[in-house]
């Protein structure tokens, strides 16, 4: 096994991983969202105006922690497929973007995302993906 396949497989190991961790720290906000399902509840079910929060705060719980946990989950499940496609060298092409969007999640994002393209763009690991792709059988 040379250097490029070693380097490749333990970017795909690391996404995984990072992924996973992703994935787990998108799960954080749920008490957010329980929460604000809880003020929603409380306020539609209440008699008018008996003092407790308003229906727009439990709104905005919900709303924010949803689209947080929603887009934190879309980002980790990404991430993974990067790992998986890097495994079988294939979409070139979405595991060099998702490499520059991991850039901006700090600490491990970063790492992984620099490493991952200083890697993908060696001339070696680029013909690599090609012979997979070109391999291919195709739909005639």
């Amino acid at each position: 096994m040379n250097q490029d396949e070693q380097h490749l497989q333990i970017l795909s190991i690391f996404h995984y991983v990072v992924g996973g961790l992703s994935g787990l720290f998108a799960c954080f906000p749920l008490i957010h969202f329980v929460v604000g399902i809880g003020i929603v509840i409380s306020s539609l079910t209440e008699k008018s105006g008996a003092g407790g929060p308003p229906l727009f705060l439990g709104l905005f719980f919900v709303i924010f922690a949803g689209s947080f946990i929603f887009f934190g989950w879309a980002f980790a499940i990404c991430v993974i497929l990067t790992g998986r496609f890097i495994s079988q060298r294939k979409n070139y092409m979405f595991c060099l973007v998702m490499a520059g969007v991991e850039c901006i999640f700090t600490p491990f994002g970063t790492v992984l995302g620099v490493f991952t393209i200083i890697t993908l763009v060696r001339p070696s690991v680029k013909d690599t993906f090609e012979a997979k792709t070109s391999a291919l059988p195709t739909a005639a």
